[in-house]
């Protein structure tokens, strides 16, 4: 079974459907000699050349690359004549013993972020979410528990996240011209939160620098903005029924507190809330209970910036 043909986001987000090729083997052979669980596009094959499970861990990148704490991100630009593929690889070294000895015993489910992240994006594409193209992903389990993965997602060309997006249109467009043109982008993104929200999935990490945009789009004014707005870095996708409104009330903190950069006012947020509200149908509208909670958590991320600014995002 493909995973582009999953319906529904599960819970846990620990489940991968097998697919045509999966490793079939003892618990002992798994515990003593591994197991490996890949995903790939049709192109990836062709690109990466035979063999890549064995060099992907260790295959050298092109540029950008950004080491922390066992894991890796940067660009890789395959070659096939003259036909060129470029991705983003994030690869994690050392991942937890304990998913190791889970992903040996369940060799079908999804144990690393990899392939938790290659799922939920192709979730999100399904579902008609405008999310960058997973090209592929894998784990590597064992010998012993020992538990290894990767991501590889097509690179956005030409495309600016907003942090940097907005601030470049403000100076390029006329007032009257920007100020059209944050009323379409707010409305779109108001339209994306209150897509996955009612869903009862959240982003976890719904900041500015996850949305990216056409660098040409900060030189115009879009006549329709939707699907216009690329969303990035699912990995902590979840569904939550019984605790959704803390992590609606933390996705909208979060984008409420990542919006402070040039070219944006309080008025603009304060369309977003109206739009965001409106999109909901009647006795299910956003009530002061988030509102209260959306301003408590946004006051302590900028409490906590103050004291530890975080790093600038790498870019896709």
């Amino acid at each position: 079974m493909n995973p582009h043909s999953r319906s529904s986001l599960d819970c846990d987000l620990t489940r991968l459907a097998p697919a045509v090729g999966d490793p079939v083997s003892s618990l002992w052979r798994r515990l003593c000699r591994g197991v490996k669980l890949l995903r790939a596009q049709a192109d990836w094959c062709r690109f990466a050349g035979d063999g890549w499970p064995e060099r992907i861990m260790t295959e050298p990148l092109t540029d950008r690359e950004h080491r922390k704490q066992g894991r890796s991100i940067g660009r890789k630009i395959f070659a096939d004549g003259p036909d060129t593929l470029s991705v983003y690889l994030k690869r994690h070294y050392q991942l937890s013993r304990w998913h190791g000895l889970l992903a040996t015993l369940f060799p079908s489910h999804a144990w690393s972020p990899g392939l938790q992240e290659w799922q939920h994006l192709c979730w999100a594409k399904e579902q008609g979410f405008p999310v960058p193209r997973p090209v592929a992903a894998g784990q590597f389990v064992g010998p012993w528990g020992k538990l290894q993965g990767f991501l590889a997602v097509e690179e956005l060309h030409g495309m600016l996240p907003l942090h940097e997006a907005v601030p470049l249109a403000s100076k390029r467009l006329d007032a009257m011209s920007f100020a059209r043109w944050k009323r379409g982008l707010t409305a779109e993104l108001a339209r994306l939160a209150h897509e996955l929200h009612r869903r009862k999935v959240f982003h976890k990490d719904l900041y500015f620098c996850h949305f990216y945009i056409p660098e040409s789009l900060t030189r115009t004014v879009p006549p329709d903005w939707t699907n216009r707005v690329v969303m990035i870095d699912l990995h902590r996708l979840s569904r939550h029924t019984f605790t959704a409104l803390w992590w609606q009330a933390k996705d909208l903190a979060q984008l409420w507190f990542s919006s402070e950069v040039p070219g944006v006012t309080a008025r603009d947020r304060l369309r977003f809330w109206k739009l965001y509200c409106q999109n909901w149908p009647d006795g299910k509208r956003p009530g002061e209970w988030l509102r209260s909670l959306v301003s408590w958590k946004w006051k302590l991320y900028r409490r906590h910036n103050k004291r530890k600014p975080s790093a600038v995002p790498f870019r896709l």
